[in-house]
């Protein structure tokens, strides 16, 4: 059986890429690397039922690829702000080109088809906890707009095709997530604290703090995804961790798990950032019998421990410029 994971080299996708190789699947991963990394799937690189491809999905022929695939993940698109505002025309046609061309793909494989959406879709939401039915708070021409725009046309394109064609998706709003893999210059909250707490420096918030956050441990959120394409529910899924925790008391245990006091700094808000990311996940609860099962003090732990370890690979791209800034005394 095959499975095709676009965006397979990137923090998630790498999880998903092995999580399906260890189940015996023949593995296609396709990535153009621009946020992903080859050496997050390096430990498959090797295996002969693992292909990696380094292209873009939107201008890449999928027809050149095998028959008979069982699965489609599109997973491929800048993730954090820091990425799609920096590629913000690549993030707009991998959600919308990209989706399609993969849709294209898996109508004629016969093949479920899965499209990693976001909280984002709620943008500054009105209400909490968020809901699937919730329509939305989005800016349509800010700088997020990009991502939240590109990500609500990929799902309006998606449920298109299921009532067109018949044919099997799955809409996963993923909300925030976290853990060993993620760069460390993403430019989220948690990988920013991380880098923050590894070189001693001071960690820095984005508004007064109040603002609230889920955060999601990354095998707590691929177990979901794995169990949502098994499903017969084609309607928006949110999954992510319905704890919600102020980026203030982020700060906080993120100085308890190092062990250090780290000075915490304000700066100004960030464009149209969110006030608050709550997910009911009653929705995920009862279609698939999914909840998070890791607590976020303990995936911080794995995190920061990963992170530390890391720090013995310099070539290694989850830490870019940390051992460099190290050896300055930074």
């Amino acid at each position: 059986m095959k499975v095709l994971i676009t965006g397979g080299a990137g923090f998630i996708g790498s999880y998903l890429c092995k999580f399906y190789y260890d189940k015996g699947y023949d593995v296609w991963c396709i990535d153009n690397c621009v946020t992903g990394a080859e050496e997050n799937v390096v430990s498959l690189s090797s295996e002969k039922s693992f292909h990696f491809i380094k292209e873009d999905i939107t201008s890449f022929h999928l027809e050149s690829l095998p028959e008979k695939f069982r699965y489609v993940f599109h997973l491929a698109s800048p993730a954090s702000p820091a990425d799609y505002l920096r590629l913000p025309t690549e993030t707009l046609l991998v959600n919308s080109l990209g989706t399609k061309k993969c849709l294209d793909f898996a109508l004629k494989h016969e093949a479920s088809f899965l499209f990693a959406s976001t909280s984002e879709v709620y943008g500054d939401p009105l209400v909490t906890p968020q809901k699937e039915e919730y329509w939305g708070n989005v800016n349509p021409i800010g700088p997020r707009s990009v991502y939240d725009e590109g990500k609500r046309f990929g799902e309006a394109l998606v449920m298109a095709y299921h009532r067109k064609f018949g044919i099997k998706t799955y809409l996963p709003r993923i909300f925030n997530t976290y853990g060993p893999r993620m760069r460390l210059n993403d430019g989220r909250v948690v990988p920013n604290f991380i880098a923050c707490a590894i070189k001693s420096k001071p960690l820095v918030i984005y508004g007064d703090g109040k603002q609230t956050r889920s955060f999601c441990y990354v095998e707590d959120l691929v177990r979901g995804l794995t169990l949502l394409i098994e499903s017969d529910y084609h309607l928006p899924v949110n999954l992510g961790n319905p704890s919600e925790f102020t980026v203030i008391e982020l700060a906080e245990k993120i100085q308890k798990i190092t062990g250090k006091k780290l000075p915490v700094e304000f700066g100004p808000p960030l464009p149209d950032d969110p006030r608050q990311r709550k997910p009911d996940i009653s929705v995920a609860r009862k279609v698939i019998g999914w909840e998070p099962a890791i607590s976020l003090e303990d995936g911080l732990l794995k995190t920061y421990t990963y992170y530390l370890s890391q720090l013995s690979h310099p070539s290694h791209r989850s830490c870019p410029g940390l051992l460099e800034k190290k050896e300055k005394g930074g």
